[in-house]
């Protein structure tokens, strides 16, 4: 019995270097920032030590995600991908975990990922 037709498999298949990307990107943004929260009485080379244990895990999945998103997105596609990606993370995490209030600038950086992303994928088709 199949629970996906062909076309969600394919899509499935699309989807996941995204998927993979936002993980990434959540161990990354931790790795940058979270030790200014977590760390900030130790000293730096603990952080730099913890960052970069933290940064093995988001290149588990950084690297494949790119390597299978190579298939789908030219370079500068999947360069785009990424920004916009980190962007949400890093909004995410500076209000939920850092506790910081949420900027309008946020809001216009947004936007200008979103116009960059408009021109980067225009005549863009789904594979399939």
């Amino acid at each position: 019995m199949r629970f996906f037709r062909k076309d969600d498999e394919a899509n499935m298949r699309f989807m996941a270097p995204i998927v993979m990307l936002v993980g990434s990107d959540l161990f990354m943004t931790y790795a940058w920032y979270g030790h200014l929260k977590d760390l900030k009485g130790k000293a730096v080379l603990i952080a730099i030590v913890a960052s970069w244990a933290i940064a093995f895990f988001e290149y588990c999945l950084q690297v494949p995600a790119n390597r299978i998103g190579f298939q789908y997105f030219s370079l500068a596609q999947l360069k785009v991908i990424q920004e916009i990606i980190t962007m949400a993370v890093f909004a995410v995490f500076c209000v939920v975990y850092m506790k910081m209030p949420l900027k309008l600038d946020f809001l216009w950086a947004g936007l200008c990922l979103l116009a960059a992303s408009y021109f980067m994928f225009r005549g863009f088709a789904l594979p399939g």
